[in-house]
């Protein structure tokens, strides 16, 4: 991680992570919790055990009233000076037909508090004895097209999109997936196309490996470079 100016304003410095560090971190802190709870890991990952997560860091409110927060907000993280984190998740994602989207945006939601709590972690006690209200709260809305692949201009939302990917779809365990599905199809170490028949079926193996919804594992394989756009016949970008 490095420190580089913050276009968007928030801060005058913000950190900056390549992907590889994200990967890793993410892949730790899901093994490390699943090792803790089972002494094994496995995936996918249980839906309840993503609430446990959040709930270690930050207070969790899974049925909440976002409709004020605006159109497609589906997930909300308050950082406030001093105290942990409030995460809130709107209520109709516990609906039994939207658990895929309820478990991208727990991760999600996770990926700032664990990424950004420590930017807003300053000094809270009042500056003078006429400064006695509480600090301020920041809060970050979410989405649901930014759950898991967010514009990299707003590096918040990225690092928390790419963050989600990689604690449901963590590296290593994708790998293994990616490596499978290319010996028993006798695919060799070349681009696989996301439209193609192949990209297809590689999209439904993650999908059914790590209960994600298909753009989730989609976007995880193209930011991996297992998937392109382009043209079959290049050479494989990473596994």
């Amino acid at each position: 991680m490095k420190w580089v100016p913050d276009k968007t304003g928030r801060f005058g410095q913000r950190p900056h992570y390549q992907p590889e560090e994200l990967d890793t971190d993410c892949e730790q802190v899901i093994t490390a919790f699943l090792i803790q709870k089972y002494g094994r890991i496995n995936f996918p990952v249980k839906t309840e055990d993503l609430t446990i997560l959040i709930e270690q860091k930050a207070r969790l409110d899974s049925y909440a009233d976002l409709s004020e927060e605006g159109e497609g907000v589906e997930g909300v993280t308050e950082f406030v000076p001093g105290k942990r984190p409030l995460v809130k998740i709107a209520s109709a994602l516990n609906s039994p037909n939207m658990e895929n989207r309820l478990r991208t945006t727990l991760t999600h939601e996770f990926g700032h508090v664990h990424f950004h709590e420590f930017m807003f972690a300053v000094e809270t006690r009042p500056r003078s004895l006429f400064e006695q209200n509480d600090p301020p709260a920041h809060t970050n809305k979410c989405k649901r097209e930014n759950m898991v692949s967010a514009p990299e201009v707003d590096w918040m939302e990225w690092q928390a999109g790419y963050a989600c990917g990689a604690l449901l779809m963590p590296a290593g365990p994708l790998i293994e997936t990616v490596k499978r599905f290319r010996t028993d199809n006798g695919v060799g170490y070349t681009d696989i196309v996301v439209e193609s028949d192949l990209g297809r079926q590689l999209i439904g193996n993650v999908v059914a490996a790590f209960q994600v919804s298909r753009d989730a594992a989609r976007v995880r394989l193209l930011k991996k470079l297992v998937l392109t756009n382009g043209i079959v016949g290049g050479s494989s970008g990473l596994f």
